[in-house]
């Protein structure tokens, strides 16, 4: 039988992701769930191998007075007790941390994270990235660390850029499921955001994709080896 990922989108439509592209490749079946739009999300009993929570515009900080998010919160809560594969990205990350009981809030000096900005391994951290990397960012808030989480990367505006729960639940402030088509697409759609505070000019990006795209692709195919095998 052939393994399912369920993939939580907080967006209006499918997204031709990496991660999205290397689950496939790899052999898993793709259940898309769209739950923005009212998609239900699956039961915990239903046999998926593996679960990524997707960024949006939403705000984790917030969820509770949103319907799906607030059924979110506890959907993830179930899921980490399965102890099944899990990776959060950027706002799934804050949902999983939330979900754990941690804060997600604005940054204190109201400072944002649009574009690339390298992020450093913690002692711990080492196992998973082993030297600092150029990650691509799109967000406001930022999550406080679960109790018990083990921190894995830091940046110099968001001091938490990755978390642990366990060997199977990672949290990811950053994006390296983006490409460069997203990027665009992101861009055009949300343009009016690379004038805030902490974000990069559309040509600045577009000048540290150059460098960075790849080398944060190649992390990536690692690290989902790493936390499909449970290490």
């Amino acid at each position: 039988m052939t393994r399912q990922a369920v993939l939580i989108r907080h967006t209006k439509s499918e997204r031709d992701d990496r991660v999205a592209r290397a689950l496939a490749a790899r052999g898993f079946a793709l259940d898309q769930r769209f739950v923005a739009l009212g998609d239900p999300f699956p039961a915990l009993d239903e046999g998926h191998a593996v679960c990524v929570v997707y960024g949006g515009p939403q705000m984790a900080s917030a969820a509770e007075e949103t319907d799906y998010l607030s059924e979110e919160l506890r959907w993830i809560d179930g899921w980490v007790a399965s102890e099944r594969p899990f990776l959060g990205i950027c706002l799934g990350a804050q949902m999983l941390a939330r979900s754990q009981g941690a804060q997600v809030a604005p940054h204190r000096e109201g400072l944002h994270e649009i574009g690339y900005v390298e992020v450093h391994p913690t002692p711990r951290g080492r196992e998973v990235l082993d030297a600092p990397l150029h990650v691509y960012h799109w967000h406001t808030e930022g999550f406080a660390l679960p109790a018990g989480a083990e921190l894995l990367a830091t940046g110099r505006t968001f001091e938490n850029q990755a978390f642990r729960l366990n060997a199977r639940t990672y949290g990811l402030q950053f994006h390296p499921e983006v490409t460069l088509e997203m990027m665009a697409h992101w861009m055009d759609e949300a343009g009016h955001m690379l004038s805030w505070p902490g974000a990069q000019a559309r040509e600045v990006q577009l000048s540290h994709a150059e460098r960075h795209h790849e080398p944060l692709g190649v992390w990536l195919e690692g690290f989902l080896d790493r936390l499909l095998d449970g290490r």
